[in-house]
């Protein structure tokens, strides 16, 4: 590879230190940690203490930087935990998935409709495939892991545990590119309300008694879907309708999470003939509704 390969690959380390972003090197060409692993460990340096994985050698100290990217033209790392950053994953379909399966960008795209707010103004990366990586710091004081596929089909968030690859690393697939907004912004409240942890009850139903109630509520929502899904003509929203507020209690019990319902009812109101629009509509009011009316807990019903 040549030099200046190397020089642009250690800028790229370097400016994203200056951001304040932890990184640590990937292997050429590849999204693969470039450290050694537990079993290899010297226990010496920064593994003195005990094995230090990638998230803990992560640094911002331009003096590391540039020792390591000296070594090899090595791709650039940013763990996005200790760098205070959630990054939303927007990928690209496959060739396995399902025909119909949204993208990343469109079910995103969905996302901000159904929150009624517009699509955050972000630092944003193009990944290698043509997806996006959308950076946003975290709050003061929250403390947000990765997530896969919780927010919407093709999409994963990366919090702590988790890093993304920076803008000006390349792989066999394509490069990483910077798009737009020279800052990431803050984590929307409304993005940030559906990624928090749910806290637990004070008095906690047993594991036998969560488990069973969660299969019920599984149950439920496939038989609810079905029926709306097979509505017919005169009777499609209603059905819906009915659904929605049938399910919504299990939302409220935390049971069931609600973009989960969401999706299944959407998705069996299209199915049945009813228009994308008229679904939100219809799943929005019934599930809100339902929600305000049920109980948090069981024990209170």
């Amino acid at each position: 590879m040549p030099d200046n390969r190397s020089s642009s690959l250690l800028r790229a380390a370097l400016q994203a230190a200056e951001r304040g972003w932890h990184v640590f090197p990937l292997r050429p060409h590849s999204k693969r940690p470039a450290l050694h692993g537990e079993r290899a460990c010297p226990r010496t340096g920064a593994c003195s203490g005990g094995h230090a994985k990638w998230e803990q050698r992560a640094t911002t100290d331009p003096g590391r930087i540039r020792a390591a990217w000296s070594r090899a033209p090595y791709n650039v790392g940013v763990a996005t935990g200790p760098s205070g950053l959630l990054v939303v994953d927007l990928d690209m379909l496959k060739l396995e998935d399902l025909k119909g399966t949204p993208d990343g960008v469109t079910s995103f795209a969905a996302l901000c409709e159904r929150a009624r707010e517009a699509a955050p103004d972000t630092y944003r990366v193009r990944t290698a495939r043509g997806g996006q990586h959308l950076y946003f710091t975290q709050p003061p004081g929250v403390r947000l892991h990765s997530t896969k596929g919780a927010l919407a089909p093709k999409i994963d968030t990366r919090g702590w545990g988790g890093y993304v690859v920076a803008a000006g690393s390349a792989t066999p697939t394509g490069a990483y590119e910077s798009l737009c907004a020279p800052e990431a912004a803050c984590l929307p409240s409304w993005l940030h309300s559906v990624l928090r942890p749910v806290r637990k009850a004070a008095a906690a139903p047993s594991v036998a008694i969560t488990g069973q109630s969660r299969r019920y509520a599984d149950v439920a929502l496939a038989s609810e879907a079905r029926n709306v899904a097979g509505a017919q003509a005169g009777e499609r929203e209603a059905k819906l309708f009915r659904a929605a507020r049938a399910l919504g209690r299990f939302v409220a019990w935390g049971d069931l999470p609600r973009h989960v319902v969401e999706q299944a009812l959407q998705e069996g109101g299209e199915a049945a003939g009813l228009s994308a629009s008229e679904c939100r509509s219809t799943l929005r009011s019934a599930l809100d509704w339902s929600i305000a009316h049920n109980p948090r807990r069981r024990d209170a019903a």
